[in-house]
């Protein structure tokens, strides 16, 4: 047997991106098919016919903003519209508290931007009843629903008004009446709890589904895998979603596994669909949940859907993405972006134009500048006092003699 030594160097690979800070952004080995360019199989086909599905890409609006081929979905103009305006108050809530957060007003905030549709679209899609656990950038799942973005901005605060009384993070919002589930720092976590609740329900004999999203650095996790296989074996009624935005935080998705293979093949080895689809494509996004949705319902399990799209922006308030990409990285992606190609197509089926598109950016200005002032009126961070009393409350059912001695100190 050779030595160490002179056992030949087989070499580590570690993934890393083509482009770094300097360079030329380059999309060119991107393989982008045409719109309409693949078929829509019927949501009842069996899952060992679909198998070419997570290499392709599902795309319906073309450049010129056209709908093309079989990924049509079924929605009206109106409720299309209804999604461009809650992606505009998408932005403008984030313009306003990104600039909170520089201000000192907050702690820390995540922007949307380049991925406006993954919350707004799914909300609109799916059902009342139907829960979505969500990952980071999907405030636009409550934005549609009509949640008050007075809470969302006190919670942001953390003044005397925060539904959840201090108890989460800026922007880990919890709304169960809005079909929204706590968010958690531990993304990973999420997917888990996603299926456990989809199973629950048809457990019960009813027909509401989950929607569990994760990044796609997170589908490096081990709680990505349990849950894909309790999906799997026990047809759990769930969509499961990889938002594939390129970086998680500093780290892009070769780290992941992006290299070897699209993140809707890992369904493959699970045995359930898995579809590809462009992320900054409203009507192929619609498409694509109608079909799982409609799949789930019907008792025939979970679909992954990888949604293929670019995060604009920093990862956080936190994060500085010049450090680790070409600064104009995010101009040139080739997909575009969300709000303009639903423009464009609204405007070629003549539903809208550039007069409304302003008076609706100018009217979600307006509707956050006056949540931001009423909760600023209210405290921002560090000036306003809350209860102290909370942070003895919900911890336990019944206070234990710690709690008691607790509440003993500080004299209430």
């Amino acid at each position: 047997m050779p030595s160490i030594k002179s056992r030949q160097n087989t070499g580590l690979h570690i993934p890393d991106p083509i482009c770094r800070p300097g360079d030329e952004p380059d999309f060119s080995g991107l393989i982008i098919p045409e719109a309409g360019s693949v078929p829509r199989p019927n949501f009842d086909a069996e899952e060992q016919t679909l198998r070419s599905l997570p290499y392709g890409l599902i795309r319906t609006l073309d450049d010129k903003g056209e709908a093309k081929g079989d990924w049509q979905p079924n929605a009206s103009l109106e409720s299309l519209i209804i999604a461009l305006k809650t992606m505009l108050l998408n932005r403008a809530f984030d313009a306003a508290m990104f600039a909170a957060q520089r201000q000192g007003k907050t702690s820390f905030f995540m922007k949307t931007s380049g991925e406006e549709a993954l919350g707004a679209v799914p909300s609109l899609a799916l059902r009342k009843d139907d829960m979505c656990f969500p990952t980071y950038r999907m405030v636009g799942w409550l934005l549609a629903r009509g949640y008050p973005i007075i809470d969302l901005i006190n919670q942001i605060y953390n003044n005397a008004e925060d539904p959840l009384k201090g108890r989460q993070l800026p922007i880990l919002y919890s709304a169960r009446e809005y079909g929204f589930y706590s968010l958690s720092g531990n993304v990973g976590s999420r997917i888990g709890h996603g299926v456990g609740w989809a199973m629950a329900k048809a457990y019960r004999g009813l027909d509401s589904l989950a929607m569990a999203v994760i990044g796609e650095g997170t589908t490096a996790e081990g709680d990505y895998h349990e849950a894909l296989t309790f999906a799997s074996v026990y047809k759990a009624p769930v969509i499961l979603c990889v938002t594939n935005n390129q970086w998680a935080i500093s780290t892009f998705s070769g780290i992941a596994g992006a290299e070897e293979t699209t993140f809707a093949a890992q369904a493959l080895g699970y045995g359930i669909p898995g579809l590809r689809v462009d992320g900054n494509d409203t009507l192929a996004v619609w498409s694509v949940l109608e079909w799982a949705a409609k799949r789930a319902r019907a008792g025939l399990g979970a679909t992954l859907i990888e949604f293929f799209t670019y995060r604009a922006e920093g990862h956080s308030t936190s994060d500085d993405p010049t450090k680790y990409r070409p600064k104009d990285e995010p101009t040139i992606w080739p997909l575009g972006d969300p709000v303009n190609r639903l423009k464009q197509y609204l405007t070629n089926q003549s539903a809208w134009d550039e007069k409304r598109h302003q008076e609706a950016i100018s009217q979600a200005k307006l509707k956050v500048k006056k949540a931001a002032k009423a909760a600023e009126d209210i405290g921002i961070l560090g000036t306003s006092k809350s209860d102290i009393e909370e942070m003895f409350k919900h911890v336990f059912e019944e206070p234990d003699w710690r709690i008691k001695e607790q509440v003993k100190e500080v004299g209430i």
